[in-house]
């Protein structure tokens, strides 16, 4: 039986409960490199998280994250049963820039302001009339929260869809804890905030991909 190989026990169980409280049936992708792993994974709202730890980890494998999960609060060091086939997403290119660096405080101000938006629609509707939460959900994450523009190059749009990922993953890190920043990064045709404990990606243009069911794509 294959080794998950993962040595940052704690940061990776912190990135699986997340994403299992998001997505109970998720899948999670982990991709080892130079003695770290990153793990992968796809948010119900269409955008990819990740974050690295520690070890060596399998290689390239994906499996049930709520599995890895179970198998590390168990402490245990076997790698779940391989679902490669149900990774179907491509990655961001390794090489991205920083175009400008947002409070993490602002941030989270921005995902705040939008879940309770969400709640007052849901609950009083628009102008008396009742909305269906769905619709309201997908308008307040297509809408563009922030607009940055490098010195330069084009404004760079960034979509609530990117705010909430880091905010409901944790990865801007405790609301008590000393201000942190994050960065607007731009890979490609991908836009990312990359914040203290992990980055969300997501592609500005969404292309139709066909790939094969019996090995991972090479991105």
């Amino acid at each position: 039986m294959s080794s998950h190989g993962l040595l940052g026990v704690p940061d990776a169980g912190a990135f699986l409960a997340r994403l299992t409280r998001l997505d109970p049936a998720a899948p999670v992708r982990l991709r080892s490199s130079s003695g770290r792993t990153a793990l992968w994974a796809q948010l119900p709202w269409d955008v990819l998280v990740t974050r690295e730890v520690a070890g060596p980890g399998p290689g390239d494998a994906t499996v049930s994250a709520a599995q890895l999960l179970a198998v590390l609060a168990a402490g245990g060091d076997e790698l779940p049963e391989r679902r490669d086939t149900q990774w179907r997403w491509p990655l961001p290119p390794a090489a991205s820039s920083a175009v400008e660096s947002i409070s993490g405080v602002e941030l989270a101000q921005l995902a705040s302001a939008a879940a309770g938006t969400l709640r007052e629609i849901s609950a009083g509707g628009v102008a008396g009339r009742a909305v269906g939460q769905r619709a309201v959900r997908d308008a307040l994450l297509d809408h563009v929260a922030l607009v940055v523009t490098p010195d330069g190059g084009e404004p760079v749009q960034v979509s609530q869809r990117l705010i909430q990922a880091v905010a409901r993953m944790g990865f801007l890190g405790p609301r008590d804890a000393a201000a942190m920043e994050a960065r607007v990064r731009v890979a490609g045709g991908w836009v990312g905030i990359s914040a203290p404990y992990g980055v969300a990606w997501r592609q500005s243009v969404h292309k139709l991909t066909v790939m094969p069911m019996g090995t991972h794509p090479k991105g």
